[in-house]
């Protein structure tokens, strides 16, 4: 019978976030620069869901601004290429798991660095989906160009700010974020739309939100499987339709030092430097179902383990790498999952550095 492990890639599979990482690279406080339009992705998407906006679309808000820096498709493979940064085990897991699934991976990167990772995990690029764009193919004017500059250093001016948890429209966000956020709609929907480059907003579709749940359902038919057969591992909000979807069909959903919006969807919490524990979990879901993966979590410790009928081979490898306190795996209730939010945002900051893991 065919079944399906379904992982986001970065957070679960490496610890980069190529998209900030290129753009403080070629961007003047680049790194500034990202984070903001990243707290603007989350206010548009979750606080004020913005019609036709998903989660992840910052990615294609700063491709106008890597353009502007020179960026090409050669320089974002060449810089993917050698900043790449498994999260380690990452090879030998998806190795384990495809002897017992066929694997896939759902990512909102960019396609450059998809396929580097693929080739660095010998994971088929075919069974990859990404975000597809060809930035060579725009043509970019001088003047066009020197605005987009100006554009960039005031965005990175611009002061920062986080999304209180409760919110849920502009007016409960502090007053400088609500400026921040009525300056940036008319930063991208109208100058920056308005201009011949600004097309590439219509015609780049990054793969976050509802694109990753279409993708899941895409393998699902490809395979001709129920989305129940299915197990989906995500760490951020591009990943929430996914968990919400995978879940609603009975497959099994897991967060890998995710931050809130990811302990908030998904049934299973994993906080590990090592993701040969999401291989322990797919063994027990795809060798005997949901239910013994669930009551492994719940009673999760060596002895549970040592019953859990999981791969000898695996489980011993695992003992090899803890052998004396195992990571963190936690069923998410309601009672315990603010707790393990914080807790598992914190981890993931430690995992994969402060800058990328504030980002939703």
């Amino acid at each position: 019978m065919k079944r399906a492990f379904i992982s986001d890639c970065e957070g679960p599979i490496s610890k980069n976030d190529n998209a900030y990482e290129i753009t403080a690279h070629y961007v003047p406080n680049g790194n500034k620069l990202f984070t903001i339009i990243s707290r603007y992705d989350d206010a548009l998407a979750e606080v004020l869901k913005r019609s036709g906006y998903k989660a992840g679309d910052t990615l294609k808000l700063i491709l106008p601004f890597l353009k502007a820096y020179g960026v090409t498709n050669e320089k974002m493979e060449e810089f993917s290429a050698n900043n790449l940064v498994l999260i380690s085990g990452a090879k030998d897991t998806l190795q384990h798991i495809r002897t017992l699934a066929d694997a896939f991976i759902v990512s909102t990167s960019y396609e450059h660095y998809i396929r580097t990772m693929c080739k660095a995990l010998t994971f088929p690029c075919e069974n990859a989906y990404c975000t597809g764009v060809n930035i060579d193919k725009y043509d970019l004017s001088e003047s066009e160009s020197a605005r987009l500059n100006r554009i960039s250093q005031e965005i990175a001016k611009m002061p920062m700010f986080d999304i209180p948890s409760k919110a849920k429209s502009l007016k409960d966000l502090p007053i400088e974020a609500q400026k921040t956020v009525q300056r940036l709609d008319g930063i991208f929907w109208k100058e920056i739309a308005g201009m011949d480059f600004g097309r590439i907003f219509s015609e780049v579709n990054p793969m976050g939100g509802k694109e990753k749940a279409a993708a899941i359902r895409d393998i699902a038919e490809r395979l001709s499987i129920g989305i129940s057969d299915c197990m989906y591992v995500g760490d951020s909000i591009t990943d929430e339709e996914a968990f919400k979807l995978v879940r609603k069909q009975d497959g099994l959903t897991v967060s890998f030092n995710g931050n809130q919006y990811a302990v908030e969807n998904a049934e299973i919490a994993v906080l590990s430097e090592n993701s040969l524990i999401t291989a322990v979990i797919a063994d027990v879901f795809f060798r005997y179902g949901k239910q013994q993966s669930l009551d492994l979590a719940a009673s999760w410790s060596r002895e549970a383990l040592k019953k859990s009928q999981v791969s000898p081979v695996l489980m011993n490898r695992v003992f090899k790498l803890y052998p004396s306190e195992l990571p963190k795996v936690k069923i998410i209730t309601s009672e315990n999952m603010e707790n393990l939010a914080r807790e598992s945002s914190e981890f993931r900051k430690k995992v994969r550095g402060e800058a990328v893991g504030r980002l939703g």
